[in-house]
Order: C-alpha cells, then sequence, then structure tokens
C-alpha cells in the first residue's frame, strides 16, 4: 500500500536574510554559498527517503536570486548593448549552478555595480529548487521514475514545474516576475537547470566543458579533423590550448593521450578544445535537420557563448558553383517552420558584420586568396533552409520559383534555425556552408562524388571555421554583442 503524504509540515533550510553587495566576486561567493545550502538540503533527505527514511511532510529549499533596485534615471554607458538596466524599479533573476557561471556572474554583476553605484541584493527567492535538478551532480543518487517509490514524488519534493521553464522572457514583451520585478537575465534558474541537463543527456559530456565559441556541422567527418588539430594544439606550448574532451567525458591533456571511443555514440556528439577562461572552441554535430538544429542552439543558449557559427554542407543552386565552393549567408530563406511560434517568419535575421568579416577573413588566409580571386570559391547570398530533405522528388516548381525569387544560392536544412534562435538568444551568429552537390544542375550527391569532396574539402572547411573563431576571440564582447541583437526592452544580464 503506498503511503499517503500530507503538507503538514514543510522542512526547509534555516531561513537567511538577504545581504547586499557592492563587490561582485563577494557577491557571487554568497549565491554559492546559498545555491549549496540548498542543493545539499535537498539531496540529503533524497538520500535519506531512497533509503527507507520517509519524510513526515514536504521537503523544500529555494533556488538564491540577483536583485537591484534603482530609482535614477540618469543614463548608464550605452555603448555596451549590456550591463545595465534600461529604467528605474527592481529586477531580479534566479540563479542555478554558480560555480558554473562564476565568471559570467562576476562580470555582469559588475558592470551592474559599475553603471549604477547601488548595491545588488543576495537571497533566497521564493522559486523552489526541484528535486532532480538538485541530485543532478550526485553521480551515485538518481531520481527514480514516478511510481517507484511508495508514494508519490510530487508529494514530499518539487519537480519541474514548466510555468518557470520556459523562453517567455526572450520571447515576449513586458516580462514581470510573479513578484513584479523586472527580470535580470533572460533565462530563469529553471530553464538554465532543464538545458543543462539536456545537453549533458544529448552530447555525453558536461555542460562545463563548453566553451565560448561553438561550431555547428552536420557531418562526423570534421569530428578527425577537430582532433588532429586539438592534438597539434596540445602538443604546442604556445597556443593556450590546455585540453581537448571528447565524448563521456574523457579529458586529455597530451598531445599523444588515448581517447577511446565510447560503445555507444550519442544523438549529438560533442568535441570540447578547452581555453582559459571558456576562450576555446566546442565542435557539436547536430545532425540532420532544424529539429536538431533548434535542440541544440535551444539549451546551448542557457551558457551565454559568445558566437556560434554553421560549417555544414549545402546544395549549391546556381550553375556557375563548383562542388567545394562556400558560401557565405547574409541573409536567410526560412522554410524550416521550426521556430514559427518563436520568431515568425516576418522577422528579419540580419548578417552581422563582425561575423561576415571573420569568416570572410578566415577563407581569405586559408585559402591563400584575396579581393576579386576570392569570388572563384566564394559566394556571398541568401541560404534557404527546408524541412523536407528530399524536396526535389516531388515538383519542384513551386520550391525552384521561391528560391529564384529570393535570390538563393545554396540550400540546406539547419543554417537558417541557428541564424535565427542566434537571433532570437542574442548569441552573435553566421554561417559558412560548402557546396557538396547541385540538385538543380544533376550533380547529386552520390557515394562517388561525396566521397572525392569529404576527402579534399573537410579539413579546409573546418580549418576556416576554426580561423574565424579565434579572430572572434580577440574582438571585445562590447564589439561583438552588439546592438543589432538587442529588442527594445533588454535584460541587463547578456
Amino acid at each position: 500500500m503506498k503511503t499517503i503524504i500530507t503538507e503538514t509540515d514543510t522542512l526547509t533550510p534555516p531561513a537567511i536574510t538577504a545581504e547586499e553587495f557592492t563587490d561582485a566576486r563577494a557577491a557571487v561567493d554568497r549565491l554559492c554559498a546559498l545555491y549549496n545550502a540548498s542543493a545539499e538540503f535537498l539531496c540529503k533527505h533524497f538520500a535519506d527517503t531512497l533509503g527507507g527514511k520517509r519524510p513526515k511532510g514536504r521537503v523544500r529549499a529555494f533556488y538564491p536570486e540577483i536583485r537591484i533596485t534603482t530609482t535614477s534615471y540618469a543614463q548608464a554607458d550605452t555603448r555596451l548593448s549590456f550591463g545595465h538596466v534600461s529604467e528605474p524599479g527592481t529586477y531580479s533573476t534566479t540563479v542555478t549552478r554558480p560555480d558554473l557561471f562564476r565568471y559570467y556572474l562576476e562580470q555582469q554583476i559588475g558592470l551592474l555595480l559599475e553603471n549604477h553605484c547601488v548595491p545588488v541584493s543576495i537571497g533566497l527567492s521564493q522559486t523552489p529548487m526541484p528535486v532532480h535538478f538538485a541530485v543532478a551532480n550526485e553521480a551515485n543518487v538518481t531520481v527514480p521514475q514516478e511510481g517507484a517509490m511508495d508514494f508519490p514524488l510530487r508529494d514530499v519534493f518539487d519537480v519541474p514545474d514548466l510555468s518557470t521553464t520556459n523562453d517567455d522572457i526572450v520571447n515576449g514583451f513586458g516580462f514581470e516576475n510573479p513578484d513584479g520585478s523586472g527580470p535580470l537575465a533572460p533565462f530563469t534558474a529553471q530553464r538554465i537547470d532543464y538545458s543543462l541537463a539536456r545537453l549533458s543527456h544529448y552530447t555525453a559530456t558536461k555542460p562545463e566543458h563548453f566553451q565560448n565559441h561553438v561550431l555547428f556541422t552536420n557531418y562526423q567527418f570534421y569530428f578527425e579533423e577537430f582532433e588532429a588539430y586539438a592534438r597539434a594544439q596540445l602538443a604546442d606550448p604556445d597556443s593556450g590550448y590546455t585540453s581537448f574532451v571528447g565524448t563521456g567525458n574523457v579529458e586529455i591533456t597530451d598531445a599523444n593521450a588515448p581517447m577511446p571511443l565510447p560503445a555507444k555514440q550519442p544523438q549529438m556528439p560533442t568535441f570540447h578544445l578547452k581555453r582559459k577562461g571558456g576562450g576555446g572552441i566546442t565542435l557539436v554535430n547536430i545532425g540532420v535537420g532544424p529539429s536538431n538544429a533548434k535542440t541544440a542552439t535551444d539549451h546551448i543558449a542557457v551558457l551565454r557563448p559568445h558566437a556560434w557559427l554553421m560549417v555544414g554542407h549545402c546544395a549549391g543552386l546556381r550553375n556557375s558553383q563548383s562542388l567545394g565552393d562556400f558560401v557565405l549567408a547574409h541573409a536567410y530563406l526560412r522554410e524550416d517552420h521550426v521556430l514559427d511560434d518563436d520568431l515568425p517568419v516576418w522577422v528579419p535575421i540580419p548578417a552581422l558584420a563582425e561575423i561576415q568579416i571573420a569568416l570572410e577573413t578566415a577563407v581569405a588566409k586559408v585559402t591563400k586568396l584575396e579581393g576579386f580571386e576570392l569570388k572563384r570559391i566564394m559566394r556571398t547570398g541568401t541560404v534557404a533552409s527546408l524541412d523536407n530533405r528530399n524536396w526535389e522528388l516531388r515538383d519542384d516548381s513551386g520550391p525552384v520559383q521561391r528560391l529564384s525569387q529570393s535570390r538563393a544560392i545554396a540550400l540546406d536544412m539547419e543554417s537558417a534555425t541557428i541564424a535565427a534562435n542566434g537571433f532570437r538568444f542574442r548569441v552573435p551568429y553566421g554561417t559558412l556552408l560548402c557546396v557538396s552537390d547541385k540538385p538543380l544542375h544533376g550533380e547529386l550527391k552520390l557515394p562517388g562524388m561525396a566521397s572525392d569532396f569529404y576527402t579534399t574539402q573537410v579539413a579546409r572547411h573546418l580549418q576556416i571555421g576554426i580561423s574565424a573563431m579565434e579572430s572572434l576571440r580577440e574582438m571585445p564582447l562590447e564589439r561583438i554583442h552588439s546592438r543589432k541583437l538587442r529588442s527594445f526592452e533588454e535584460t541587463a544580464f547578456l
């Protein structure tokens, strides 16, 4: 017989009064202490429950929060598109894993303190911490599925709540927290925790390994080249790269160390070439299709990367193109449909000058071509992304007419999704594709053609993406995180 739990008593950690801070490092130290106390409280009681010690009431702990109140209309340094609130009021955000986000939090809190000259308040929020997320970092503890215990889990512990696990802040206008305060950051703690769990599942690597510069591809061929590049960097004591992480969180610092492949690959294999301060490069194989592209970027966005780029393959739509040519996207025809409810198709997705210049410069550097000669192998234009891989098998008069009207020069299934989600989440984005087939001109992606293409082009294409990221790494944040990605009403935190 199942035990019925009644909420006659609620067990919580000791009440803690919020404190004000004028030092960003001390504020984050306090966030870490509050978060750890809540997570440890839940983990202890959950472990006791699994051991047969049944709680007498609800067990609850809360996320910490950052809160700031300003009464002045004095304008902050508006050369930055972040780091300040737009008008007087109270703003707050819940926080999870402050250890993981320490550098980001110190940076963002520091800007608030500098721009508004008022302290930030660090305390406990009113948002319960779900037990699933509290035990996520405990390797020896897992939450059993509903029905496995002799009482309903949600009668005792808080579980993920969709009302606080959404994209209402980044998608909306006029968002307010339940207490009436404005949002201070683009994601709530629960939304971040959800994505951290999803990232571990899809990539089989821990979120803390992700770097601030993310390359997306849709072919595994790129991983062999990336591993070779990573090992060469580890062998160079002056490269600045510190370690290389593969599937299953295998981390090496020696260029010759083995990196065994797991028996089963995750859905989105991921490599991380790490550098101090997260300045390295992450490579993610998102596979094929806009749904995968949305899934990956939905979750990586909570890590607040400084840039993500698509370096995949595409169909060339012009007879003047050749297999192996590059396409630098400066516009997108969005027929992928997966973001229609979040970002209507009438919203333009602008090319970002900083990204475009970095990519074009990288192509010139790797190919040793410049100016007019560069046009022999690279075209700049509209990339169309569809959700039907075999569109050419249907009556193609409609799609071909639309492609011609849009002046599209290439077609794929992921680039527009990645760019649009970058726009939505305020993450700088870009696309450099490589032409692997020309379906409108009789050059289909068949085994013989594909093998030759992959042999000759993958290494050069990947090197261009890496070179672009390395140049973006040297760019000041105020340049790469420009106002082009900011709406009328923005959060202070990036």
